[in-house]
C-alpha cells in the first residue's frame, strides 16, 4: 500500500502538519511496514501524481471568506480529471473558527465535494465537538462530523498535536479495517 500526503500551504501551517503526519506515520510500525510515506507540496507536484498512490492524505487551508488556498486554487480544475477510483482518502483542513466563523474549514468541504465523483473510500471523519463556529461546508449531512480533521492554529493551537495524534490513530485503525 503506497501512501502519500499532498498539501498546499501559504503560511507554512498546513505544511508543518503534513510533515508531522509523515514523521508520526513513519514511526508507527504498522504504517512503516507499507514503506516510506511520500510528501508532496502541490505547488511543485502535479496532482496527477495522486494516481500513483493507494492512500492519500490531503491537506488544505481555508482563506478569507471561505476561499481555497492559492496552490489548490491554481490546480482546482485538474481535480475532476484525476482518477481517484479505488483510492483511500483522508483530508485535514486548517481554518480560523473565531475570525471566520461562517466559513470554518470550508476549503476542506470543497475538496471533499470535488473528489466525491470518484469511487474512493473516505476515512478520517472528525467530530465537531470542541469547536465554536457558525457554519462550515466541511460538515457531514447530519452536521455532527467534519469530513476530515479540522485544525485551528489561530485559536486552538494548543490542541493541534493531541488532535493530530488521535486522528492518525483513527485513520490507521480504519486502514487496518479496510485491509
Amino acid at each position: 500500500m503506497k501512501i502519500a500526503i499532498f498539501y498546499g500551504s501559504t503560511t507554512c501551517y498546513t505544511e508543518m502538519v503534513a510533515e508531522k503526519i509523515q514523521v508520526l506515520l513513519q514511526s508507527d510500525p504498522q504504517m512503516a511496514s507499507h514503506g516510506s510515506i511520500s510528501l508532496h507540496n502541490i505547488k511543485t507536484t502535479p496532482l496527477t501524481q495522486m494516481q500513483d498512490y493507494d492512500v492519500l492524505i490531503l491537506g488544505i487551508s481555508t482563506w478569507d471568506f471561505g476561499e481555497l488556498q492559492e496552490d489548490w486554487e491554481a490546480h482546482w480544475s485538474e481535480i475532476s480529471e484525476i482518477n481517484l477510483n479505488a483510492k483511500i482518502i483522508a483530508i485535514y483542513g486548517m481554518g480560523d473558527q473565531i475570525g471566520y466563523s461562517d466559513w470554518f474549514v470550508d476549503a476542506m468541504g470543497m475538496l471533499d465535494e470535488a473528489i466525491a465523483g470518484n469511487d474512493c473510500q473516505r476515512i478520517g471523519f472528525w467530530p465537531t465537538e470542541g469547536y465554536e463556529f457558525t457554519r462550515s461546508k466541511a460538515l457531514t449531512p447530519d452536521g455532527d462530523w467534519f469530513v476530515g480533521l479540522a485544525l485551528d492554529e489561530e485559536n486552538q493551537y494548543d490542541l493541534t498535536d493531541a488532535r493530530l495524534l488521535q486522528w492518525l490513530e483513527q485513520i490507521t485503525a480504519e486502514l487496518q479495517d479496510l485491509s
